[in-house]
């Protein structure tokens, strides 16, 4: 499987398909085989890419927790699309995949063609909520640190699935990626613009609030609520959500279609 260097962090991806870019990025403490499901239906008509973030899967696990950040992932999907040439691409993921992908998008706006938002929350604009949240990414790490991989027995199934060689990456992901410093991803949401499809489970119910906040704000947007369905929405219902992604992918514009493939 290929890789990209970035700064000495190996970033595993794969490829899958011909068409317009799609990049699809996992959530926290799961790994790129969570689409795998998906990858048969989404390769038809478009060039997929999956991949793990750093600390997780088969990409490298550095020792330097500065080397885990928001600016180092979003870094790494810009690298992973020059990667495929593709000059912009549909980027999306879930939970903590998603607030990336959004993170991405208020970087690099040019790049991005559409959003498939999964399972996410934006962030946070009151300080004490973040501050909330990040204690538990926090208590998350130390957990990791005191019991390993085991952490991962009774979580969602995409993490509890998920094949990982050690602990020490998530833990250093949890406190470098999963943690938040601002609300800037949250305040630029009514600032993008292109389409946008929020996908939530329906009993994943800490994020449903967060996805109706989501929806509302971004102009183009549409969100659909799969029925019996918690955070790992494709795994728990593949074929409601391949029939609810690809009809929102095939109804994009064609200029839109066109403008993101690949480089020659």
């Amino acid at each position: 499987m290929p890789t990209i260097d970035r700064d000495g962090v190996k970033i595993h991806y794969e490829v899958h398909g011909d068409g317009p870019p799609l990049i699809l990025t996992h959530g926290f403490s799961a790994t790129s085989a969570m689409w795998a499901d998906q990858i048969e239906a989404l390769a038809q008509r478009h060039t997929l890419v999956l991949w793990d973030m750093r600390g997780h899967g088969r990409s490298d696990y550095p020792d330097d927790p500065a080397a885990y950040s928001e600016a180092h992932t979003v870094g790494d999907i810009a690298a992973l699309l020059d990667a495929v040439g593709a000059a912009s691409a549909i980027v999306g993921g879930l939970s903590l995949g998603g607030y990336m992908s959004l993170a991405f998008c208020h970087a690099h706006p040019e790049r991005v063609r559409a959003l498939l938002i999964i399972d996410t929350g934006p962030g946070f604009r009151k300080d004490d909520a973040r501050e909330a949240w990040n204690a538990r990414a926090l208590g998350i790490a130390d957990q990791f640190e005191r019991e390993g991989l085991a952490v991962l027995r009774s979580a969602s199934r995409e993490r509890a699935t998920a094949i990982h060689r050690d602990a020490s990456g998530l833990a250093r992901a949890a406190r470098g990626m999963l943690t938040q410093r601002d609300a800037h991803v949250i305040e630029h949401l009514a600032a993008i613009r292109v389409p946008a499809l929020v996908v939530v489970g329906a009993d994943d119910t800490p994020f449903l609030a967060a996805s109706d906040h989501m929806a509302a704000k971004i102009p183009a947007a549409r969100k659909i609520v799969i029925p019996a369905a918690g955070h790992a929405v494709n795994i728990d219902q593949p074929q409601a959500f391949i029939d609810t992604v690809l009809p929102f992918l095939h109804g994009l514009p064609r200029e839109a279609a066109a403008e993101s493939a690949m480089r020659s």
